[in-house]
């Protein structure tokens, strides 16, 4: 097992590996930028190294920056958490040239999946399901009009890199088309420095499901059920489920059989999760792998009592799957609401401040994943979320219920937040009637 383990990354996914490795008996190391001298990672960890100033393309994306604070803390281990560089091929070659162990995938993996067009093709390949589009990839507007033509709108125009909603655009009119492709494929090429875009198929209300799934070196795989994040802005995600209200138990193993034969495809290694959508009819499609650990991973944790992080670091360290798959139980019902410091009434426009008080709830079936306090500073240099409140019942009604108790209860003052819009949300007829898809907060909404 490892001796020390350097957490690169920041916030709440910093501050819960950072206890996974305390609880391991694992000392870490925590690297910060200057605007976050006084986190709350930099405080639980072991040791902490400055790493470069606010900018992320300076700090938590300098990867030789990080590997020099791993090799001068005597590190065996890095852990990249989710963002920055979770995903980043290059980098886990790099730590591999060091001999520093990183916690996921390889660089291999990492690069096969984390391009869409190769990831479908692999899909394809293995008999995956997947939405239908091009097989090669689009670079010219012109070209990937003539496709879309003869695809039928709507079509979704996507980068092959991109993540997080970006370099992606949903084209309902051929008159649209051209434009659209190319703002995507800017925004593709400033984001990711990649100008490789494809085209799918465009399914019309779909739920977007994914599948957990853990995989160690020796080619034990296993699922751990699913989860509906089909509560979304703007493709990022707001509210998570475990499990779908929408998957029968039939469904259900079909999925997860089907995630488990993708993740063997791809060789894949370590924790990660497989998307699908899922139309109205039942059919569902591969769109993505993520190679990493996901902001949503604690859903599954509640309902399923597996610890994911720990798992992560075990598989690293090349030990085997402690379960089988007949062991994975589900058991009851989690959801997770991402309380982010932004104004829903500014079209979500981010809200940086300093949090003047703070009072997080508890009780039974609650866990609250956070890294700030009373007097944090949330700056505007990095992602706005502040906490995921997760809560976990016997079975969806009651869990959504202790949720809008939960919300209820959460004191957050001094920033704007969108707490009160989660609650919107929990309170909306048709989310608790399980009447959703990725369409449903701009049918719902007007913002």
């Amino acid at each position: 097992m490892f001796q020390k383990i350097l957490v690169a990354n920041r916030g709440e996914i910093a501050v819960r590996i950072i206890r996974a490795c305390r609880e391991m008996g694992i000392k870490t190391v925590a690297v910060y930028s200057e605007a976050d001298r006084e986190a709350l990672h930099t405080q639980l960890a072991d040791e902490a190294i400055c790493i470069g100033p606010a900018s992320s393309l300076e700090s938590y994306l300098n990867m030789e920056q990080i590997l020099s604070a791993t090799i001068a803390a005597g590190a065996d281990a890095i852990h990249p958490g989710f963002g920055f560089l979770s995903e980043n091929s290059k980098f886990a070659k790099m730590c591999q040239k060091c001999r520093i162990t990183f916690i996921g995938p390889s660089a291999e993996i990492i690069s096969r999946m984390g391009n869409k067009s190769e990831a479908r093709k692999t899909m394809m390949q293995a008999g995956v399901p997947v939405v239908p589009g091009t097989k090669e990839p689009v670079y010219d507007a012109e070209k990937g009009k003539e496709i879309a033509d003869q695809m039928g709108y709507p079509v979704m125009i996507k980068a092959s890199s991109g993540g997080g909603g970006k370099g992606m655009r949903i084209c309902e009119k051929p008159e649209e088309f051209c434009e659209m492709f190319r703002t995507a494929q800017m925004e593709s090429v400033r984001g990711f420095n990649d100008n490789t875009m494809y085209i799918e198929k465009y399914i019309v209300h779909p739920r977007h499901i994914e599948f957990q799934i853990l995989a160690d070196k020796f080619g034990n795989v296993i699922q751990l059920g699913e989860r509906d994040c089909s509560i979304q802005r703007h493709h990022q995600k707001l509210i998570e489920e475990s499990p779908s209200s929408a998957l029968t138990p039939k469904l259900r193993k079909k999925m997860g059989e089907t995630a488990v034969h993708a993740a063997k495809a791809a060789g894949y290694e370590n924790a990660g999760t497989v998307e699908f959508l899922l139309d109205r009819d039942g059919q569902f499609y591969f769109i993505e792998m993520n190679t990493r650990i996901q902001v949503e991973h604690p859903v599954t944790e509640m309902v399923f009592g597996v610890d994911l992080i720990r798992e992560q670091i075990r598989i690293a360290a090349g030990y085997p799957l402690e379960k089988k798959q007949e062991e994975i139980q589900l058991n009851g019902h989690a959801i997770e609401c991402r309380i982010n410091a932004e104004d829903p009434k500014k079209n979500f426009m981010p809200c940086p401040g300093i949090i003047e008080d703070l009072h997080f709830p508890g009780g039974f079936g609650v866990r609250i994943d956070s890294a700030v306090y009373s007097g944090y500073e949330i700056t505007p240099f990095y992602d706005s979320m502040i906490a995921k409140v997760i809560v976990h019942d016997k079975d969806r009604i009651s869990a959504i219920n202790k949720m809008r108790s939960t919300l209820g209860e959460l004191i957050l003052e001094g920033v704007v937040t969108n707490l009160d819009f989660q609650y919107e949300i929990l309170n909306s007829p048709d989310f608790q009637e399980g009447k959703i898809s990725t369409d449903f907060i701009s049918e719902h909404f007007s913002i």
